[in-house]
């Protein structure tokens, strides 16, 4: 309790901070002169916080990898930064999604170096307050948001606004309430860029189960509007119905207004599927969407509402790592933000299967990032390559960008190991149109019971499907199409080690959808704050 009461309180000092700081008055130079500078600052930033710090983990990695802080500002200075990651990363200079989750320990030359949540975090900042990311496969992990960073993030929303014409649009949130601090925060940006919030919608849980995180965000919101910032309550929508939704984006159509709905990529895709449903005309909208994967299916949805969809590529613990254009129509692709962060990729073995991947690595390069970072990977896979278009994004320097972004992410129980995209398109395209529903309405979640973890395969009622049997029946034989049948015959010998269940998909009073195609760490994370 005194926890969550000095949570809430650091987060009230944070939204106080946000809203009396000026904003940045030129973020194309903003972010011209970070990209500019942008291995300066990475070598500064290493300097300071890592070769300044015995206990830093990183610091005893670059001691086993024969490294200097001279060797390596000379490797980078020589070779440029990218090209230096990938050396470092072969040198035994990076973090594992687990090493950084401490899930493992870290091991380097047979020598073990200690760590901690906070071992990563920048000891250059000081955060006004705290977020914490959702996790299906690890506990959330908590990141301090300084002002400086938040106010950095504000400059990529010019490019937006230039690219998607957003100042004449209706904006409409599809976004959690707290404890997440995302619909909150994104709110209050809005408002200080000048945007009228039409309205925030959310899946707010019940008063039985969330009302104590229903009562923190209307004092958040009263906060806000004392000091001049005029954002919405939360609309809380009923249980997995998404109609009141649809259906006033459809009444702004009607009065000659475009909207821009922003939020996680579910919920989003959930409004497109209501108005197919019910006949309702969201034609012209543009969604926004972050926090999982944008999917084949997920994208038809959209299209098919005569709207359209783009990408935003977010990680919790690292920021913002990219955002699709106007030209980005298919896939799931994002220009990267070079200037906040380096990628570079590797191809290995998917963890538990013989799936090989593009796997990517992550390196923070802002001098207040909230965590120091080299060759960070996050069990998200995509192909790294330079754009093609000549956007507001490329025209400002984001000459590369990430393709095909996928989550490898594993879903383990029962003796029984699930990885790739075949899966999500079993579970979004082939059962949706072999027994009714849409996108989100198939979903495979884990759960930990007392002995062992169990396995579901969660089907909406919407979807009209009487049986169970006929359900589990029709994916086991997709998934033996998939993989020849071995495993299928091998490890799920008992049809009862997959139980269906007729319940709504797992939307959550955070945000949070758990099911196969969201488990990649990167991709899963519905708070974007």
């Amino acid at each position: 309790m005194l926890s969550e009461a000095a949570y809430y309180s650091r987060m009230s000092l944070g939204v106080y901070r946000m809203l009396r700081a000026p904003r940045i008055s030129d973020p194309e130079k903003t972010v011209l002169s970070q990209m500019v500078n942008r291995e300066q600052h990475f070598l500064d930033l290493v300097r300071d916080a890592i070769f300044a710090s015995p206990e830093n983990p990183y610091n005893r990695m670059f001691q086993l990898a024969g490294c200097t802080c001279g060797d390596l500002e000379k490797q980078v200075l020589q070779n440029g930064l990218e090209p230096t990651l990938t050396v470092l990363h072969r040198a035994g200079v990076y973090l594992t999604h687990d090493e950084f989750k401490c899930k493992i320990p870290i091991i380097r030359s047979g020598h073990s170096i200690p760590a901690t949540e906070k071992s990563f975090l920048n000891p250059l900042v000081s955060g006004a307050y705290e977020t914490r990311s959702g996790g299906s496969r690890s506990k959330g992990t908590t990141t301090r948001q300084n002002l400086q960073h938040q106010l950095y993030k504000e400059c990529y929303f010019h490019f937006v606004r230039r690219e998607f014409d957003v100042d004449n649009r209706a904006f409409i949130g599809m976004m959690p309430i707290l404890p997440s601090a995302w619909g909150l925060m994104e709110c209050i940006k809005a408002v200080r860029r000048g945007s009228c919030v039409e309205r925030w919608f959310s899946i707010g849980g019940t008063l039985r189960n969330s009302g104590h995180y229903r009562s923190a965000t209307t004092v958040m919101v009263l906060l806000a509007k004392a000091m001049g910032a005029e954002i919405p309550f939360p609309t809380y929508m009923k249980p997995n119905d998404f109609v009141e939704a649809a259906d006033l984006i459809a009444q702004k159509r009607k009065e000659g207004i475009a909207c821009w709905v922003q939020g996680a990529a579910s919920p989003c895709i959930r409004v497109a599927a209501a108005a197919i449903e019910n006949g309702l005309d969201i034609r012209g909208t543009v969604f926004s969407v972050g926090g999982e994967a944008l999917t084949k299916a997920k994208r038809r949805t959209v299209e098919s509402a005569g709207a359209e969809v783009f990408p935003r590529y977010h990680i919790h613990e690292i920021g913002f790592i990219g955002q699709a254009c106007r030209r980005m129509k298919h896939g799931n692709c994002v220009h990267l933000h070079r200037d906040a962060v380096a990628a570079i990729s590797y191809r290995r073995i998917a963890p538990l299967s013989d799936l090989e991947v593009d796997s990517l690595l992550f390196t923070t390069l802002l001098p207040f990032t909230p965590r120091v970072l080299i060759n960070a990977e996050m069990d998200d896979a995509g192909v790294i390559g330079k754009t093609q278009c000549d956007c507001s994004y490329h025209k400002a320097g984001f000459t590369e960008q990430i393709s095909g972004i996928y989550s490898y992410g594993k879903l383990t129980g029962q003796g029984i190991t699930i990885v790739g995209g075949d899966i999500v398109r079993i579970l979004e395209e082939i059962l949706p149109c072999r027994f009714g529903g849409a996108p989100g309405d198939y979903q495979l979640i884990e759960q930990e019971a007392s002995h062992q973890t169990q396995i579901f395969l969660r089907v909406s009622p919407r979807t009209g499907v009487s049986s169970t049997e006929a359900v589990r029946e029709g994916f086991l034989e997709e998934v033996r199409k998939v993989y020849g049948g071995s495993l299928t015959n091998r490890r799920w010998r008992h049809t009862e080690a997959l139980q269906v269940v007729f319940k709504e998909p797992y939307i959550t009073a955070s945000g949070k959808v758990l099911s196969l195609h969201l488990l990649g760490q990167g991709m899963e994370n519905a708070d974007e704050s």
